[in-house]
């Protein structure tokens, strides 16, 4: 991997930082490139159950790289220009984005592509797209995390929210002080990575599902996705440490 992204591991957690900050991390050709690399690095490495994606610096991402676009001509952007997580990269693992600054366009649609997202106190959300002349599709899925209203001013306006108004909409899941982003996002994986690997799996399939099917038809997907949970070693495994007052010996299988 290059340096425009960096990939350390803590644990079964894997870390992804952006490294670009003298460009506020904007999503330049290398940096599409080292996230690709570390998404798939990442769901790759069996040894690994949770990702945490932040950016180095004070920026978490400034968004697409608009110097490149005018230099490109580029109209609508190709189909797989970013590596999206659950979307244009095939993810099975929880993601947490650990925002520490600006998330701007395409830093607001990473970190929104991500599970879970815990913010800085000084990070700010905008949607800017309006404000230079491009779309923002990747959006529509916010329709299912924030009220309607809330989402078209934000669509329409390109205006910055700030980390609390965005917890207060449901977009972020907790608020951390600057010092203390990383570890509070951390501290978040180590809650995930106590729970069985496949009963997370099968959680964050549940999720999904509901997010996506009618109440009906997500039951009946959702059992359909429990079933390898159920009828693992695991799941007997939790029931007998619980009896015995032990931790568990999770084999994910």
């Amino acid at each position: 991997m290059s340096d425009a992204v960096l990939f350390d591991v803590d644990d079964e957690i894997a870390i992804i930082t952006l490294n670009r900050p003298d460009t506020r991390n904007c999503l330049s050709e290398d940096v599409r490139e080292g996230l690709a690399q570390a998404w798939d690095r990442f769901e790759n490495s069996d040894d690994l159950r949770v990702a945490v994606l932040t950016g180095a610096g004070e920026t978490f991402c400034a968004g697409g790289d608009l110097k490149e676009m005018v230099a490109t001509g580029m109209q609508v952007p190709p189909r797989d220009m970013f590596a999206l997580p659950y979307d244009t990269v095939e993810l099975t693992k929880p993601t947490i984005a650990a925002v520490n600054g600006a998330a701007f366009a395409g830093g607001w649609m990473i970190a929104q592509a991500c599970d879970l997202c815990v913010a800085s106190s000084r990070a700010k959300f905008a949607v800017t797209e309006v404000k230079v002349g491009r779309s923002s599709p990747w959006a529509s899925p916010l329709i299912h995390m924030i009220p309607q209203r809330i989402m078209m001013e934000i669509l329409l306006t390109g205006k910055p929210i700030t980390a609390q108004r965005a917890y207060e909409i449901g977009l972020v899941n907790r608020v951390a002080e600057p010092d203390d982003l990383l570890d509070s996002a951390v501290g978040l994986a180590r809650e995930i990575l106590v729970g069985a690997p496949l009963s997370v799996r099968a959680a964050r399939e549940t999720v999904m599902l509901a997010t996506e099917m009618g109440r009906s038809a997500a039951l009946q997907a959702a059992r359909a996705a429990s079933e390898n949970c159920y009828r693992s070693e695991d799941a007997q495994e939790g029931p007998a440490a619980f009896a015995a007052k032990r931790t568990p010996r999770w084999q994910g299988s």
